[in-house]
């Protein structure tokens, strides 16, 4: 069941109805929210539901102890605790996520050194969702022993908390500051937040099934059977990959976050307009916050912090390793350990010419047009990127170096192209304008006009070109997997 199915429609319009009977007590609210947040992960898999409900029962546990040793002014006792309690969350994770690649990696190094091994890999069911259940519960854990957060007592409002299920399979990825006060407290839904709500829902839907799908076909048409494909053709689908990354897992982004303020809970943002990004670090300030923030709360600054002394090389480790990390948090294949290192030695130009945090404003020529300097830029960031991502989509590292080598080998011009492209790349541009005038703050709108019957008619239209326009027979989203 996802967001973009007929299946969760009916789901959440009952849970809706529901919900919004109790307005009057959040209490009893609440108790609908997890059961509803189980239900939905038992949907999926009932057979995970235990696990992230005996990971919530003990972190639960262990967050009031470590709350305890804080206020007693016990720090070294909490320090190690918060330390046992992330190994502790981290562990399921490394099991189901990463096993099989560890013993495959060993056997790999082996056979290398000659040595043969007989050991099999196992069959494990990766839990959905599990990358991101798991760094909540973490940084529920960090916060309490850095003394941002007190331990909730509460422990449905803390297991709203991990299993939220708008937020459950593909994020935002939450901190417990911003979204615990809201569990806990009466939420006052106004009519505007409902239709906010509405909006974001249709525009992520949009995005999925319109833009994001129909760009899939076409890619995974050339990707699946590069070979065949001539150099143009490649070339067109890699540069287009980005583009369906960013409107299948925005558009799950918009959606939830849509979700979340018809129950009214704000969930945090997930995305900023990063094609309009001039540099690399600037695209990660916008891509996938949620995910960025955490790492760089828990994992960069920890690690700048260690190597201070060693001036841009400790700031140069900490990134390399950073996004290392945010490679192989994708999943269990050394093309995302290279693309995060990849990713991570783009920074080293930046941090050496003090740019890294550098925030970079465009003036619009006559109000409307992108100057040169900066458009080249972006075009610029948006290649380094494509290429990024051609070794984050392959299943293997001989897979991209096959890919060039068809690519370099094959200089035919003809292109393959088909209808699902022209639709697609149609419901692309209109969706970058909506990005393009939302990052300059054009005076044009739709969605938020001002005027009533433009707003109403925006949406009207915007419903009938998705039904009529939407590819509805793929329904997963890419950041599933992850």
């Amino acid at each position: 069941m996802v967001l973009n199915s007929i299946s969760f429609l009916i789901f959440f319009v009952i849970v809706f109805i529901i919900y919004h009977c109790f307005y009057k007590e959040y209490k009893i609210q609440n108790i609908i929210l997890l059961l509803s947040s189980y239900f939905f992960y038992a949907y999926a898999d009932v057979k995970m539901l235990p696990i992230i409900i005996g990971m919530t029962i003990l972190f639960y546990f262990l967050g009031l102890k470590i709350g305890d040793y804080k206020q007693k002014n016990e720090s070294k006792k909490a320090y190690w605790l918060t330390t046992l309690t992330v190994v502790l969350g981290l562990l399921p994770l490394l099991y189901f996520k990463y096993f099989n690649f560890f013993i495959s990696s060993f056997e790999d190094l082996f056979s290398l050194m000659g040595l043969n091994t007989n050991h099999n890999t196992f069959k494990i069911i990766l839990p959905l969702g599990i990358s991101f259940f798991t760094f909540r519960l973490v940084s529920y854990a960090v916060e309490i022993n850095r003394n941002k957060l007190s331990p909730t007592k509460d422990i449905i409002s803390f297991a709203i908390y991990v299993a939220f299920f708008p937020c459950l399979l593909s994020g935002p990825i939450d901190k417990p500051n911003k979204f615990l006060p809201q569990i806990e407290n009466k939420r006052n839904i106004k009519y505007e937040d409902l239709f906010e709500g509405l909006k974001r829902i249709l525009w992520g839907w949009f995005m999925k099934v319109c833009v994001a799908d129909r760009l899939g076909i076409y890619i995974d048409s050339i990707f699946t059977n590069y070979t065949m494909h001539t150099s143009a053709s490649i070339l067109l689908a890699s540069v287009l990959y980005p583009m369906q990354m960013y409107f299948d897992f925005a558009g799950y982004s918009h959606m939830a976050i849509g979700l979340g303020k018809l129950l009214g809970i704000t969930v945090t943002e997930n995305f900023n307009r990063p094609f309009f990004a001039q540099n690399v670090a600037e695209y990660w300030r916008r891509w996938h916050i949620s995910l960025t923030t955490w790492l760089t709360d828990y994992v960069f600054i920890p690690l700048n912090l260690r190597f201070r002394n060693l001036g841009n090389l400790g700031i140069i480790l900490a990134i390399i390793i950073n996004f290392i990390v945010v490679g192989f948090w994708h999943g269990d294949n050394w093309t995302f350990g290279v693309f995060g290192l990849y990713h991570g030695l783009l920074f080293i130009p930046l941090i050496l010419n003090g740019k890294m945090n550098k925030k970079n404003k465009v003036k619009l020529v006559k109000g409307y047009f992108i100057p040169l300097k900066p458009m080249f830029k972006m075009i610029l960031t948006y290649l380094i990127v494509t290429f990024g991502l051609m070794i984050f989509r392959s299943p293997s590292v001989v897979t991209v170096i096959d890919i060039f080598k068809q690519i370099f080998s094959n200089h035919s011009t003809s292109l393959y192209y088909d209808e699902f492209i022209t639709y697609a790349l149609i419901f692309m541009f209109i969706s970058l304008f909506k990005d393009y005038k939302d990052e300059y703050k054009l005076n044009i709108h739709f969605l938020h006009s001002e005027n009533k019957i433009i707003e109403h008619i925006s949406v009207i239209l915007l419903i009938l070109v998705t039904v009529l326009f939407g590819v509805f027979e793929s329904n997963s989203f890419i950041y599933f997997q992850f």
